[in-house]
């Protein structure tokens, strides 16, 4: 797996930071990935999309240890 786009926003009053796209091991494409910056520090967001209900929901879900591996990759690109 590997971050093929990093997107830093710049001056943003909002809490994500950059958004950033994966490509898998299998060549698969994701994109849409942010980093955010939450009251614990820095963590990722999966893709997600607005329910009709109002409510976000997650379109990609990785399992917890790939999720943690990535953040770390993601955290460390957007410090470069």
């Amino acid at each position: 797996m590997k971050i093929t786009r990093i997107n830093k926003l710049e001056n943003s009053n909002s809490k994500t930071l950059a958004y950033f796209d994966i490509e898998t091991n299998d060549k698969i494409m994701i994109k849409g990935f942010r980093i955010v910056n939450g009251p614990n520090g820095l963590f990722i967001s999966s893709p997600d999309e607005k329910g009709k209900d109002g409510k976000y929901y997650e379109t990609v879900v990785l399992p917890k240890e790939m999720k943690k591996e990535l953040e770390k990759m993601a955290i460390e690109e957007y410090n470069k």
